[in-house]
């Protein structure tokens, strides 16, 4: 049974804590590497007595990073901040939008939903000056601009939001011992990483682990790597156009990126346990062949949350690390790299809406944020020298670098596709099924919606 609006009102309303009541981490001017001059410039702004609304998914440590950060805003412009954290956001909002009782500022963990709030008049677009700072802020801004760019209820483009918060899916996951002892080095491209997959299989070895069990979602890691690979042999264009399925699924350009990930997963020598294997072995358990001895594995793909499965006890930059998931030299292609971010909009406009906007563009709001921990960016003003741990330096750095960013396709297509056929298919892919076809019936599925 659905909850009432009143009662989901009053249990946002029990949840969120007033960020002015935290106090400030980091003393103001007294780490020289935060950009204190941020701080300073947002005293000019004076909201004495005004409060902001903000929603979001982030809660527990999350909420209370974000608290912190917001703590900042609090001080130097007077203004209350109320952010309430639930993990039905994407329900709630919809809700709340059409109630008319949004909060000032949304936190979207998914550009699609706040499209389709855009496309619907609940957002409020923001002027061509906070376009123009992302454009040339953020490392690969214009994929950034064109993320946050959709169509209002007049079918016009407008710029809706700023992203904060990015995550990182492009890596590959390794043990610098097994490396070292095997003598191998660290792939820079990807005709490199694909030389170094048939090495180890001639060394004896077995290159990678792959496993796409996850329950109800089983398939999903795998269209991962089929996103990864489509950026790595299409233009970002061809992306674009695949997640709005303007290129079909069936397209040869598709179904060659379909074959580049059976290229790693589909040869029994290349992958733990063989092909067989993996769409029954479970995603959570697939890199601990990584920390055998032997190694059952040398690599994994995986985006950056996966060492929460490693051994007890692993150290990041000892025991593991990763590298970029690597370009391809001759195609020309740039960095392009994957992930997801979570986007800040304007969902009930006020001046405080828009000066906390402002705010999150700031360099300094990423900055207090990576002094905690679990946070990356692709702000190129904030200080990577801030990161709390030389991994999140590491990754943070691969999305300063990126020349091209994308936001996972299966998470913009709709559910039945992204979240349903696209899922398995792939496991029918890697079952033996040839990828054309798979393409076909996912493209069928997706004819049947329209």
């Amino acid at each position: 049974m659905k909850k009432s609006i009143l009662s989901m009102a009053v249990a946002m309303t029990l949840s969120a804590t007033s960020a002015s009541a935290a106090d400030l981490v980091f003393k103001p001017g007294e780490d020289s590497r935060f950009h204190w001059e941020n701080y300073e410039a947002l005293k000019s702004t004076d909201l004495s007595g005004e409060t902001i609304s903000v929603f979001g998914p982030w809660m527990g440590d999350e909420k209370a990073n974000f608290d912190r950060v917001i703590a900042y805003f609090e001080e130097a412009t007077g203004a209350k901040v109320s952010y309430a954290g639930s993990d039905s956001f994407e329900q709630q909002i919809v809700i709340d939008a059409q109630a008319g009782s949004a909060p000032n500022v949304s936190v979207f963990p998914q550009p699609g939903l706040a499209a389709d709030l855009a496309a619907k008049g609940f957002l409020t677009p923001l002027n061509d000056n906070v376009k123009e700072a992302v454009a040339k802020d953020y490392a690969a801004g214009q994929s950034w601009v064109d993320l946050a760019t959709f169509e209002n209820g007049q079918g016009k483009d407008e710029f809706y939001g700023v992203f904060y918060r990015a995550d990182l899916k492009s890596l590959v996951w390794y043990s610098p011992d097994n490396f070292a002892d095997a003598g191998y080095d660290i792939p820079e491209t990807m005709e490199e990483l694909k030389a170094l997959t048939k090495e180890i299989v001639a060394d004896g070895g077995t290159p990678w682990c792959i496993g796409l069990g996850s329950g109800a979602a089983t398939g999903w890691p795998a269209t991962d790597w089929v996103e990864d690979l489509l950026l790595r042999t299409q233009p970002a264009s061809v992306y674009d156009q695949w997640v709005t399925n303007e290129v079909k699924f069936d397209d040869p350009r598709i179904v060659g990126a379909i074959e580049e990930f059976g290229w790693f997963a589909r040869n029994d020598e290349y992958v733990d346990g063989g092909a067989g294997a993996v769409s029954s072995t479970d995603f959570r358990d697939s890199p601990k062949g990584l920390f055998q001895s032997p190694p059952k594995c040398y690599m994994h793909r995986q985006a950056s949350f996966i060492p929460a499965f490693f051994p007890e006890g692993t150290e990041l930059g000892l025991d593991a690390d990763f590298f970029y998931f690597p370009s391809y030299e001759s195609k020309g292609l740039g960095n392009p790299v994957l992930g997801a971010g979570t986007l800040v909009s304007i969902t009930n406009d006020s001046k405080g809406a828009r000066a906390f906007i402002d705010f999150i563009r700031s360099p300094i709001a990423h900055e207090l944020w990576m002094a905690q921990t679990g946070f990356l960016s692709a702000h190129l003003g904030a200080n990577p020298e801030l990161y709390s741990s030389d991994a999140a330096r590491k990754q943070g750095e691969i999305l300063r670098y990126a020349t091209t960013f994308r936001f996972d396709g299966s998470d913009l297509m709709p559910g039945k596709i992204g979240a349903g056929s696209f899922w398995t298919g792939m496991v029918d892919y890697t079952g033996g099924k040839e990828a054309e076809d798979v393409a076909k019936d996912i493209q069928k599925t997706w004819d049947a919606l329209k």
